[in-house]
């Protein structure tokens, strides 16, 4: 007999959250192994002791970790989700009648809670899956990704000189009010801004100082050389057509929506507003170890003694000994490599391109500390010198009669009295860097780099809510990339805990049935 469903609202009912969620459910199974009571005495300075309650820290956290659990980059958008999601619910410990939190509350926490709350839950999370073994501690790979910050190009303005500074903002307003009112219909008889309609952003953001150009005239004048060269050879790019199309430079252009996020480019990628994550990752079972923001113009040889004065302590902490340091050539330096072997740590990471070892036909003597030219002649060393940009050079140099009657001057010296030679100081650093990756294990450590932490920053950007930063600030994008790594780290936990379970299981039931095996053949009336 054919059956028809009937559907009334019933006006009183008896249902458990905890009825309807199955045992094996992910959040379930979260729930019950992530521990967050230490988030109430850890943020209990931040809150006073009157007004409206704040929102439980427990649950935010929480909220922060479904968020990109589920690949969800809006505030909103969450809010949303959770609310539709029994298993959600029950793990962030609200009734299917209870009103979950308005989402600016979410932003105002984060905002509200500094940067060392997030790092220390990180860390209580990095904490369980050491316990679970799944961290070895001595070999991370390190590397940097772009992501999208909250911010777009059309926002940007132009950086001026500081005496010029007050004019150029009137100038700015006036053009804004006049693109406005030119939109409203209000003012017809305004005269067009010379630039055009620009979209500007409501409030600056940005400091007088990032508001200033820093740039010098050779920097200038190679932006300006980059702008001709754009116009004539990329005719064919999106917008091009647009003569307000330009060549834009964190040196001339900063966001005043966002002035901490930095323009950068990947090859065969648009141009735009984006921060760095600098991120390391332990090669046992891929398990994030750091990770933390950074401008996206600041070359990453920069940002590694950084990671190294806060993972080192981290994994010491945790009982971990770090000896091998996996990373590309961004990373290499002079100053590096003498850090790393300061601190006891192996770099398997190449050089930079720009390093030589010498100059060609020289021949180095390690003993004396001096170069010897093809005609025979010591080029010998005179002082330490440090460039402009910090750099540290050991430099040598011929005398003028030792270069005089030199059949090799012309392709040696051609315009000088005197060879000279300009060395790294961190020669010997490098040497020995280039050794160990030319090594066997250099080379696998090379391809174990590779296949550890680029999957991971593809996961992250792809699939767990990091392809673009929600929030503005380089403080705020911080606390979303660790909240976005313990995301990460958690659903790695869960998923070696079940697997460590069941091959437990497995290897228990296949003792009991060998050990009953044996009783029966010993107890058996049969003969064999």
């Amino acid at each position: 007999m054919q059956g028809k469903k009937k559907y009334s609202e019933k006006l009183f009912t008896s249902f458990q959250l905890s009825q309807r969620v199955p045992e094996d459910n992910f959040y379930r199974r979260l729930k019950g192994a992530l521990d967050l009571r230490f988030m109430r005495k850890l943020t209990a300075p931040y809150y006073g002791d009157c007004g409206q309650k704040s929102i439980d820290p427990e649950v935010f956290i929480k909220l922060m970790l479904v968020g990109y659990l589920e690949n969800i980059c809006s505030d909103r958008q969450l809010l949303s989700h959770c609310a539709m999601r029994l298993d959600i619910l029950y793990f962030l410990g609200y009734d299917i009648d209870e009103p979950l939190p308005w989402h600016s509350t979410l932003s105002r926490t984060r905002a509200l809670l500094p940067d060392a709350v997030f790092t220390h839950a990180f860390e209580q999370v990095l904490g369980m899956c050491v316990s679970a073994g799944m961290v070895g501690g001595h070999t991370q790979a390190i590397d940097s990704a772009p992501v999208k910050a909250n911010a777009s190009m059309d926002s940007l303005e132009l950086k001026v000189p500081s005496e010029e500074l007050e004019e150029h903002l009137r100038k700015v307003r006036y053009m804004s009010r006049s693109d406005r009112e030119r939109k409203d219909g209000n003012d017809e008889d305004a005269p067009p801004p010379k630039d055009g309609p620009k979209r500007r952003a409501r409030n600056n953001r940005a400091s007088e100082e990032q508001q200033q150009v820093n740039a010098t005239k050779e920097q200038l004048a190679e932006i300006a050389a980059r702008n001709k060269k754009w116009g004539e050879e990329q005719t064919e790019r999106p917008g091009a057509k647009n003569n307000n199309s330009r060549y834009t430079s964190n040196k001339t252009h900063y966001s005043p929506v966002d002035p901490d996020a930095r323009i950068s480019v990947k090859p065969g990628k648009a141009r735009k507003l984006n921060y760095h994550a600098q991120m390391a990752v332990d090669t046992e079972h891929h398990v994030i170890t750091h990770i933390a923001a950074d401008h996206a113009d600041r070359v990453d040889s920069l940002g590694l003694p950084d990671i190294i004065r806060e993972l080192q302590p981290r994994l010491k902490e945790q009982h971990l000994l770090w000896r091998n340091l996996l990373a590309d050539a961004g990373y290499s330096s002079g100053e590096n490599y003498a850090l790393l072997e300061q601190v006891g740590i192996e770099s398997y990471m190449p050089p930079h391109g720009t390093y030589k070892g010498g100059p060609e036909g020289f021949i180095y003597d390690r003993e004396h500390d001096h170069w010897t030219c093809r005609n025979g002649k010591q080029v010998t060393f005179r002082k330490v010198h440090v460039e402009k940009d910090g750099n540290r050079k050991r430099r040598y140099l011929t005398t003028r009669k030792d270069c005089k009657g030199c059949p090799f001057k012309e392709q040696c010296i051609p315009k000088n009295h005197e060879k000279r030679i300009d060395i790294t100081y961190y020669k010997d650093e490098y040497e020995r860097a280039i050794a160990r990756v030319k090594s066997r294990q250099g080379q696998y450590f090379k391809r174990k780099r590779s296949s550890t932490v680029e999957p991971v920053f593809g996961t992250l950007t792809q699939f767990m809510g990091l392809r673009r930063i929600n929030t503005r600030g380089i403080a705020n994008a911080n606390k979303v990339m660790l909240c976005a790594a313990m995301a990460y780290n958690l659903k790695k936990y869960l998923k070696f805990t079940r697997n460590k379970a069941e091959s437990v299981a497995k290897a228990a039931q296949a003792a009991t049935s060998s050990l009953l095996g044996h009783i029966w053949v010993v107890f058996s009336p049969y003969p064999l």
